[in-house]
């Protein structure tokens, strides 16, 4: 058995397979998340309705989640249903995760605790600019810190 490595941002992720951290590592899946990137105001339907109170008070009301937030959740919502289901068919052994802190803490709030017990490593930076070839390389370095 081996290694998974996720590359993955609020937009986009890349699933790689490998043998050894640091070597040569297969893509076996993208994902992408499109809405992530839009503006928030494209992502609602409506501009927040307006209420008038007694006497002369009046205001507006405030969306209670930020659009891109919840777009930013749903993604990663999916993704670690990928991983969950994929560690109970025995795709992987061991799990490896590159992501800025924010979204890293978005996936592990949906990872169940049998997925985030697989994770050896955590590296708390976007790292999907790079392009696969670059990556083993990236990742050696942050694992070495």
């Amino acid at each position: 058995m081996n290694t998974w490595v996720l590359v993955a941002n609020t937009n986009s992720a890349r699933l790689f397979d490998a043998e050894i951290i640091g070597e040569e590592m297969k893509c076996i899946r993208e994902f992408e998340h499109p809405y992530s990137r839009k503006k928030g105001s494209d992502l609602t339907s409506d501009r927040p309705g307006h209420y008038q109170s007694k006497g002369t008070g009046h205001g507006a009301f405030v969306e209670p989640t930020d659009p891109k937030e919840h777009e930013a959740d749903i993604f990663a919502d999916e993704l670690a249903k990928v991983l969950n289901k994929s560690r109970t068919t025995n795709e992987y052994r061991k799990l490896v995760i590159a992501a800025a802190p924010h979204f890293m803490g978005l996936l592990n709030n949906h990872m169940d605790a049998h997925t985030r017990d697989m994770i050896i490593s955590e590296i708390k930076k976007d790292l999907t600019t790079f392009e696969d070839r670059d990556l083993p390389e990236r990742l050696k370095e942050y694992l070495m810190k």
